[in-house]
């Protein structure tokens, strides 16, 4: 196994891994699928930069609704307006640290970027290939995560 399909595997089921420790939720995790840019994000998304020896970006996207219940089911309170989109630059936060402390338990050196919270429509361009990795969240919603590692 190269060392960049290892890189993308050990990404994979770290992110799962972070999800799962993250969100105190039920979830399902469907199939990675690749696809090539652009990206369009929809309602509110996290954009999260890695950097070190796994280089790239992650996004968390889903619908406002979908953020406010996991808002409410970590903090037992209703989010909406400027106190969602924080936390949902927390929440993507608290994932892509849970994944770079799982990815240096791997062996790999990997730091994160500050969350940039992207609320409305846009297109997300740059990279070449990505991996999708859609989650189900019962009783709540679906979130997509979308992994773009550069050198894959």
């Amino acid at each position: 196994m190269t060392t960049i399909t290892k890189s993308v595997t050990d990404i994979l089921n770290g992110t799962i891994h972070a999800v799962k420790a993250i969100l105190p939720l039920e979830i399902t995790v469907d199939k990675p699928s690749i696809f090539t840019q652009p990206f369009t994000q929809h309602s509110i998304g996290v954009l999260i930069g890695m950097t070190g020896d796994v280089r790239g970006r992650i996004i968390i996207d889903g619908d406002s609704i979908v953020f406010g219940k996991i808002g409410e089911a970590m903090f037992g309170m209703a989010l909406e307006g400027e106190m969602l989109e924080s936390f949902s630059g927390e929440l993507g936060n608290m994932i892509a640290g849970n994944l770079s402390t799982f990815i240096s338990d791997k062996g790999f050196e990997m730091d994160i970027t500050p969350p940039t919270v992207l609320v409305g429509g846009a297109k997300v361009y740059g990279f070449s290939k990505a991996l999708k990795l859609p989650i189900q969240i019962q009783n709540v919603g679906d979130l997509m995560i979308v992994l773009m590692i550069e050198g894959s």
